[in-house]
């Protein structure tokens, strides 16, 4: 059994306007493991605000949070780079170190160390809008590595992509969390892809139509790489399609 890293019990959330109420989840309780989660479900039905709420930048209404480890670190990938265009990548990337404390020398050789990662570390002095898409995306990705989290949190990061970047990109994060390179213990993604989800997860979890709920949980045992064209994949793929559009 996966170590628990933290455990989400009974979550609800609503967004309210004047006089109006919009209920997005409801009792959502999940754990938390040291694996690869993906988090799929109708648009709209609150992937991003849940995951947001994981990361403690968005307030829920009732239910607990329970951390199993004081010193858990999150990260989080946002699904379009949030890059700062007047700084150089080397200062994006070393800019939430800088706010936690470490001097500017420290802070970039850290940043350094995550460029050279996500094989960026020759473009450190380029500024945002002399990169390709998808290697701001792998900026945004270092940046979030950079920090040390325990957990990693990325919403839908390939969904603006061509489908070759895409590609590329999702082999890389995969390559890095299996050689355990960083200290992440646990990657959680909300997608709107299946095959996505199921190439990349130890676990695919399914929301309903808002509020959300948790409709079926999947644990995806096959061996990576995953060939899509398996005769498991193509069931689990019908499954969760299944189970989507129940």
């Amino acid at each position: 059994m996966r170590h628990i890293l933290m455990s989400l019990r009974n979550i609800t959330k609503a967004y309210r306007e004047k006089n109006k109420e919009i209920k997005v989840l409801d009792n959502i309780s999940l754990d938390i493991q040291e694996d690869f989660t993906s988090i799929i479900g109708p648009s709209g039905c609150g992937k991003s605000t849940l995951l947001k709420i994981i990361a403690g930048i968005e307030k829920y209404d009732s239910g607990e949070i329970i951390y199993y480890d004081k010193n858990i670190k999150i990260g989080f990938v946002f699904q379009f780079p949030t890059l700062l265009p007047w700084m150089t990548v080397l200062e994006n990337v070393a800019l939430p170190l800088r706010a936690n404390g470490l001097n500017k020398d420290q802070a970039e050789e850290i940043a350094r160390r995550y460029l050279n990662l996500v094989g960026l570390l020759e473009f450190k002095d380029f500024y945002p809008n002399e990169l390709s898409g998808g290697m701001r995306q792998r900026v945004n990705i270092a940046r979030a590595l950079a920090i040390e989290p325990t957990i990693l949190l990325l919403d839908e990061p390939f969904s603006h992509l061509d489908s070759l970047t895409a590609e590329s990109l999702r082999s890389e994060i995969m390559d890095l969390w299996l050689m355990g390179v960083t200290s992440v213990r646990s990657i959680i993604l909300v997608t709107h892809n299946v095959d996505e989800a199921l190439l990349l997860s130890d676990r695919v979890v399914i929301l309903t139509p808002r509020p959300a709920r948790i409709s079926k949980i999947i644990n995806i045992d096959m061996p990576r790489p995953r060939d899509r064209r398996s005769d498991e994949f193509q069931r689990l793929e019908d499954l969760v399609y299944e189970y989507i559009s129940s």
